[in-house]
C-alpha cells in the first residue's frame, strides 16, 4: 500500500520522483530547447535521441499523413525537423511522452474521458490561434492539453486515493471540489499549478495554468477550447454551446454558423489528431460531430460548396516531390500546384501572379475557380520594391506566408489597396510569396470567397506545403536550365 498524501508538497514529490518522472523530464528539456534563442535542430534532435522508445514514436508520427500528407520519408530526428518543423516536432514528442506515460497503466475510464478532452481541447485553441496569433500556436496546443494536467496525474497515477475519489463522485449528490479536497488534501487546480511551476516551464507555465493576464489572446483561445471541449460532451445543440459559438464568431471575426463550422471541423480534426499521436481508444470520447440533426440542418448547404479531397490533395503534393527530384516541365508543375489547392485543399479561387515586365509588375499566370477567367487578362499591378503600397509587395519583400483577414493581420489591412478590393472582392485571403530558390518569382493568392465561407486553420497549412513544394519544383527547373 503506498503512502497516503495529504497536501500539495506530499503530491508533488510523489508524481515528480516515483510517478512521472519520464514526462517530467522530455517537457523540462524540450522547453530549456524552445526557449534558447540559438536552439538548433541537433539540440533537439539530442534531446530525443535520448530515447530511443520516444525517438521511434516521434518518426511514427512524422510519416503519417496528419503531419507529412506529401509521404516523403523521415527516418531522422534531424529530417523530421526540417520537413515538419521544429515546433510541431517538439509538439509531437510532447503530446506522445504524455500518452506513453499516463494510458500505458491500465488506465481508467476517467483518466481515458479526461485526455480525449484534453486533446480535444488542445486542437481548438490552437485553430483558433491560428486567427489570432502570428505565431507560438503550438505552444497554445501544449498548453491547453496540460491544462488540466493534475487531474490527469491523478487519475493516471494517484493509486488507491484515486480510486477512493472514484467512488466518491459516483454517489450522487457528491460535491466534486469537496471531494477532492477531503481525499486528496489539495485541488486539481492547485495541482497543476503546482507540477507545472515545478517544471520551471516559464511562460508556458502561465498559460497552461491559466495565470496569463485574462486579455493574453493566447489565453483567450486555450480558455475557449477548453470551455468548448467540455461543452461538447453535453451535445453540439446544448445551451451551454451557443454563448461559446457567439465568442468564437467575436474572437476570428466570422458568422455564427461559421463559427460553428469551424468548432465541428476542429473537433473532427481532433479524432485524427488523437489517433494519429497513437491513441485511438480516444477516438470513440471525443464528441461525434456529424448526429442526424447537425447532418440534416446542413446537407444542403454542404452539397453546394466545393469541398477538400484529401486523396487528390496528397497525390498533388506527392507529384510535385516527385518533380523537385526529376524532370517537370513549368506548365505540369503550376497544373498540379493550382490544382492541388482548388481540388484538394477546396480553396475556391487560385491565382498566381507573376513578375513581368523586368520584374516590375504582377500580372495572372494561372488561375483556377469560377469566375476566375477576368483575372488572366484584368490582373495587372505595379511592383512597389519598397513593400509599401499593396500586399502583393509586402509580401513579396517579406517572404512569409499569410492569412489575411484575421486579427493578427489585421495590421496589414492598408495594404489591401482600393484597385485589389475591386478586382478580388473582400474577405479572408491566404497569399505567399513564390520563390525560386532566393529568386523572387511572384505571389501565389487563394480564397473561399465564392461561398464566403471562413478560411481554416488545416488549409493554411496546406497552402504553404503547396507554396513550398512548388518553389522547389521551380528551383530544380532552374538549375537543369
Amino acid at each position: 500500500m503506498s503512502e497516503r498524501c495529504h497536501d500539495l508538497e506530499a503530491w508533488l514529490e510523489r508524481l515528480n520522483q516515483a510517478e512521472l518522472p519520464a514526462l517530467a523530464t522530455v517537457v523540462v528539456e524540450l522547453q530549456r530547447v524552445a526557449q534558447e534563442q540559438d536552439s538548433s535542430v541537433k539540440q533537439l534532435a539530442d534531446v530525443l535521441l535520448r530515447d530511443a522508445a520516444l525517438t521511434s514514436n516521434v518518426l511514427r508520427v512524422g510519416n503519417s499523413s496528419y503531419y507529412n500528407p506529401s509521404r516523403e520519408p523521415i527516418k531522422t530526428i534531424s529530417r523530421a525537423i526540417v520537413l515538419i518543423g521544429f515546433e510541431n516536432v517538439r509538439l509531437i514528442s510532447l503530446s506522445v511522452t504524455l500518452i506513453d506515460g499516463l494510458l500505458t497503466r491500465a488506465p481508467r475510464q476517467q483518466l481515458q474521458e479526461l485526455l480525449a478532452r484534453s486533446f480535444h481541447a488542445a486542437v481548438q485553441a490552437r485553430n483558433l490561434a491560428g486567427y489570432v496569433l502570428t505565431r507560438n500556436q503550438e505552444e497554445v496546443f501544449i498548453a491547453a492539453l496540460l491544462h488540466n494536467l493534475g487531474e490527469l496525474a491523478i487519475w493516471g497515477c494517484g493509486g488507491e486515493q484515486a480510486d477512493e475519489l472514484a467512488q466518491a463522485l459516483d454517489r450522487p449528490g457528491e460535491d466534486r471540489e469537496e471531494a477532492v479536497q477531503r481525499i486528496l488534501g489539495v485541488g486539481f487546480r492547485q495541482l497543476t499549478q503546482g507540477l507545472i511551476r515545478s517544471w520551471n516551464l516559464g511562460e508556458l507555465a502561465s498559460l497552461a495554468s491559466g495565470t496569463a493576464r485574462i486579455d493574453d489572446p493566447a489565453l483567450r483561445c486555450i480558455s475557449l477550447g477548453v470551455r468548448i471541449s467540455e461543452a461538447a460532451l453535453q451535445g453540439w445543440e446544448c445551451e451551454a454551446m451557443e454563448p461559446l459559438i457567439d465568442e468564437t464568431a467575436r474572437l476570428i471575426g466570422v458568422s455564427h454558423e461559421e463559427a460553428l463550422q469551424q468548432i465541428l471541423t476542429s473537433a473532427d480534426e481532433a479524432v485524427d489528431v488523437a489517433a494519429t499521436f497513437g491513441a485511438s481508444r480516444l477516438c470513440r470520447l471525443i464528441p461525434n460531430t456529424d448526429p442526424a440533426q447537425i447532418r440534416l440542418q446542413q446537407e444542403q448547404r454542404r452539397a453546394r460548396l466545393l469541398q477538400p479531397d484529401l486523396v487528390l490533395m496528397q497525390r498533388a503534393l506527392q507529384d510535385l516531390g516527385m518533380m523537385a527530384a526529376s524532370r517537370g516541365s513549368i506548365d505540369l508543375i503550376l497544373d498540379t500546384a493550382l490544382g492541388g489547392l482548388h481540388h484538394g485543399v477546396g480553396l475556391e479561387r487560385v491565382m498566381l501572379a507573376v513578375l513581368t515586365d523586368g520584374q516590375r509588375r504582377f500580372r495572372a499566370r494561372r488561375v483556377m475557380g469560377e469566375n476566375t477567367e477576368q483575372w488572366s487578362e484584368g490582373f495587372d499591378l505595379p511592383l512597389d520594391p519598397s513593400g509599401q503600397a499593396d500586399i502583393f509587395s509586402y509580401v513579396l519583400r517579406d517572404r512569409q506566408p499569410l492569412w489575411m483577414g484575421v486579427p493578427a493581420s489585421y495590421g496589414l489591412d492598408e495594404l489591401i489597396t482600393e484597385p485589389i478590393r475591386r478586382t478580388l472582392g473582400k474577405g479572408m485571403f491566404f497569399i505567399a510569396p513564390l520563390l525560386s530558390g532566393t529568386r523572387k518569382i511572384g505571389v501565389l493568392y487563394a480564397d473561399c470567397r465564392l461561398s464566403g465561407r471562413a478560411l481554416k486553420h488545416e488549409q493554411f497549412v496546406a497552402f504553404q506545403r503547396f507554396v513550398q513544394l512548388t518553389g522547389r519544383c521551380l528551383e530544380a527547373l532552374g538549375k537543369r536550365d
